[in-house]
């Protein structure tokens, strides 16, 4: 049974908790607004003889996560698959009012399955109670950073790089480091100008932990960050966004991005390119867990057993570009995924723990967000 490192209330509990009457129009909006964010996509059975349903919450894009419900299916002929794409802060809004609905009676519980690039997000999920304990076959030998009480597992381990506009790029090599960011900026304005892209960390949960990461290891990012501002950088909530100006040329340099899908769009699209930072290089973790509240928590734990797996890590390394945890898959030759060698590089992993909470704290963050707008502004 896990127990939580802050104080709260329980869910069930007396105390901080509104009663039922009280909280049911706030989880109502709660529940409302998360539909509206929610992209669905239904995968029927393949055996076409049953309406029994795996219900997934994730922030990975569907088109990204069909191969790995293909090769699910291939073994569960007869269940369907309901997969909800999710922004990570809306992700994690709807398990919580979901999950405080059914303890109070109100609803029929939430997502079997949860997968999230927010770490921050999915670790808090855990520790406030909303995941449930799951161990699978390869739960025994999965690295200790990456599973947290065997609530939250990390199965991915993805770079945070740098992309570009190949054609922006044609006289000059683009940046490999924060230093050559900041250079390129200063010496090609007008190249530079309005074409820098970057994740809002107010609205992107993957976005702010960057931020929070290059503040702890970089003295220098608000140098960075300053020399952004002063050439008018955009921010996006989502990867999807800055890839499709970087693909058309309207941005040249994407800052910070989810290296896997940036991989993605290279291979659909030559005029990207990708950079691995030389100087350091954030890696972070899609990180999956099974709610308390789960609809349906056996075949949540099911799909997180395929996932771990050798067979489901391989496509997550291969298929899917996201380089593996699982050390078989690992140790492969190709152990970035098809992304680029990672060896020789700084690589800066955010581990699985409670000391991601600190992100989550809200005058930290409030402070961290203003000081990120002052320093874009040039204040």
């Amino acid at each position: 049974m896990n127990r939580p490192l802050v104080n709260r209330a329980r869910l069930g509990q007396s105390g901080p908790i509104m009663c039922l009457p009280a909280l049911l129009p706030a989880v109502a909006l709660v529940l409302a607004a998360g539909a509206s964010l929610a992209e669905t996509t239904l995968f029927p059975p393949p055996s076409g003889r049953t309406d029994e349903e795996l219900l997934i919450y994730s922030s990975l894009d569907s088109d990204l996560a069909r191969p790995l419900i293909a090769a699910f299916q291939r073994t569960h002929p007869d269940l369907a698959v309901r997969y909800e794409d999710l922004l990570t802060g809306a992700l994690h809004d709807r398990i919580v009012a979901e999950s405080q609905a059914a303890s109070e009676g109100g609803g029929g519980g939430t997502a079997d399955f949860v997968f999230s690039s927010a770490m921050d997000l999915q670790v808090k999920l855990a520790n406030d109670g909303f995941a449930r304990p799951v161990v699978t076959p390869d739960t025994a030998n999965w690295p200790d950073w990456a599973n947290w009480r065997d609530t939250v597992y990390a199965l991915t381990f993805e770079p945070a790089v740098f992309a570009y506009h190949k054609p922006s790029f044609a006289g000059h090599p683009p940046p490999a480091t924060r230093a050559d960011l900041i250079r390129w900026l200063a010496e090609h304005p007008e190249e530079a100008q309005g074409r820098i892209g970057t994740y809002d960390p107010a609205r992107s949960g993957v976005g702010y932990l960057f931020l929070a990461r290059d503040q702890e290891l970089y003295p220098g990012i608000w140098a960075v960050a300053e020399a952004m501002g002063r050439a008018g950088v955009r921010q996006y909530a989502t990867t999807g966004e800055l890839l499709e100006r970087i693909a058309d040329g309207r941005l040249a340099l994407g800052y910070n991005l989810l290296g896997s899908y940036v991989t993605d769009w290279a291979r659909r699209h030559p005029d990207i390119g990708l950079i691995l930072p030389r100087d350091f290089t954030v890696v972070v973790s899609r990180v999956a867990l099974v709610p308390t509240a789960a609809r349906n928590p056996a075949r949540g734990a099911g799909f997180l057993a395929f996932l771990m797996s050798p067979e489901g890590q391989e496509l997550l390394s291969e298929t899917l570009r996201l380089s593996a945890v699982s050390l078989e898959v690992a140790g492969q030759p190709t152990p970035a995924g098809g992304m680029q060698d990672l060896a020789g590089l700084r690589l800066k992993p955010v581990p699985v723990s409670p000391g991601l909470l600190a992100y989550l704290d809200q005058a930290t963050r409030a402070r961290l967000l203003a000081r990120w707008n002052r320093a874009l502004s040039g204040r």
